[in-house]
């Protein structure tokens, strides 16, 4: 099976689109997590590809529906979080061997496919409809909600997986030949640009508001809190540790002003939901989550790195844009689950929907207020990245099961979870998504 890219007709960029032509029809039902894990171990049964089985599987079951149902599967065919296959490395075929294999021996391992998905769960009979979106879950939310809308596919799988092997972050992959080309060869030798742009763009942030970076503690805090309430995340998993502002100030620096713990770690792990039709809804396990719009933003920087003012000017053009897309302004956000991979622009994101009023540079001295599940401004009650490892999709997660009153320990309390908004990575060039529990 030929699995197609996403076209551009998919992605919502503009303003002035007005409402989202599908907006309430479009519903999550079904939730599904693997296990997660610091690094591959080598074994078939811990591989990217056995751990989005487990996900979709789980998915289906959570949504109440036969296998058989399925008709669609929307994926991100690419799971490194960064340590890639080197070029060279001997192929492990007894892992390859212990599935039914694609035509390429990675496929399950280091890359993922739909191909490689339908030859091993043989159960999906009915799969019509697969397409890839590209870059994160974010994305493969965004490409899955508009085929659901558009009639493509009826009860839609959507799945992300990520492998971790050893290495160091970005010293595999191309990063490892003798030279890269173009602006690659400053931009990414020593990682991404992303981890030294937030820095810049927060450094600048905070000379431009007189913010300090002391003040990011309790967001990190309350991050950690809230992923450790989190039964899928990493660190509730695996290294239930608490953090502390003494352990984030005294944190050794990554990027100044970026510090250890204003990065992700890197993960294994997948997850999957089921979207379906409002109407087809109805009759499932769990309560409907309904999309009210999708966004993306496609903005280039001018220069190597975005600016501050060009991260505002976008962050805010994002928020117009899933406000108007979705019926609903600000003020009917019950909670936002931002992306927050590199802690430092959290608050970009939240000043640009202007989620409880923040305006620009207003963001760090809300974080000093009760920004916790049981008070009145929750803010990443998932956990995030920060909170529950590198996936970009807690956030996700987190909105769909806030709504449905399935979020455990780390349901918020003092407001009523209603709306919510989620998406990332960046600022510029996320996938962004308004969730809802009723259609409108």
């Amino acid at each position: 099976m030929v699995t197609q890219n996403a076209p551009d007709s998919m992605f919502r960029t503009q303003e002035g689109l007005g409402l989202w032509e599908h907006r309430g029809k479009v519903a999550a039902v079904g939730v599904g997590h693997s296990l997660t894990s610091r690094r591959w171990d080598g074994k078939a049964e811990t591989s990217v590809g056995a751990n989005s089985i487990t996900a979709l599987r789980q998915a289906i079951a959570d949504a109440g529906i036969s296998p058989d149902e399925v008709d669609g599967i929307v994926l991100d065919p690419g799971t490194t979080t960064g340590a890639h296959w080197q070029e060279g490395d001997p192929i492990p075929m007894d892992v390859v061997n212990a599935f039914n294999p694609s035509s390429d021996p990675l496929d399950g391992i280091a890359k993922l496919s739909a191909e490689w998905i339908l030859k091993n769960m043989p159960e999906l009979t009915n799969v019509k409809f697969t397409m890839n979106g590209t870059g994160c879950m974010s994305k493969a939310i965004v490409v899955a909600a508009q085929a659901v809308g558009d009639g493509l596919t009826n009860n839609c799988l959507v799945l992300k997986g990520w492998h971790n092997l050893e290495g160091r972050y970005y010293q595999g992959g191309a990063n490892a030949q003798q030279g890269r080309p173009g602006l690659a060869a400053i931009s990414s030798l020593w990682g991404t640009p992303a981890s030294y742009g937030t820095a810049l763009q927060f450094a600048a942030y905070c000379r431009k508001y007189g913010k300090t970076h002391d003040m990011m503690a309790p967001f990190i805090i309350n991050s950690r809190r809230n992923g450790l309430l989190f039964p899928e995340g990493f660190w509730a998993q695996n290294r239930p540790e608490g953090l502390t502002e003494e352990d984030y100030l005294a944190a050794r620096w990554i990027a100044k002003p970026a510090n250890l713990y204003d990065n992700d770690i890197p993960i294994m792990a997948s997850a999957a939901y089921l979207f379906t039709t409002a109407e087809r809804a109805k009759d499932m396990k769990q309560k409907p989550v309904y999309i009210l719009n999708h966004v993306s933003s496609r903005t280039r920087a001018r220069s190597l790195t975005p600016t501050l003012e060009e991260v505002e000017a976008d962050t805010a053009r994002t928020g117009r844009m899933l406000y108007e897309g979705a019926g609903i302004t600000a003020d009917d956000l019950s909670f936002e689950n931002m992306y927050d991979g590199f802690t430092l622009f959290h608050q970009f994101h939240m000043e640009g929907l202007r989620y409880r009023g923040v305006q620009n540079g207003e963001a760090l001295d809300f974080y000093q207020t009760d920004i916790s599940i049981e008070g009145p401004n929750p803010v990443s009650p998932s956990g995030g990245n920060c909170g529950s490892g590198r996936t970009r999709f807690w956030m996700h997660t987190d909105s769909i099961q806030q709504i449905q009153q399935r979020a455990g320990a780390r349901q918020i309390t003092g407001v009523k979870a209603e709306i919510g908004v989620s998406g990332g990575p960046m600022p510029l060039g996320g996938d962004f998504t308004i969730w809802s529990s009723t259609p409108g």
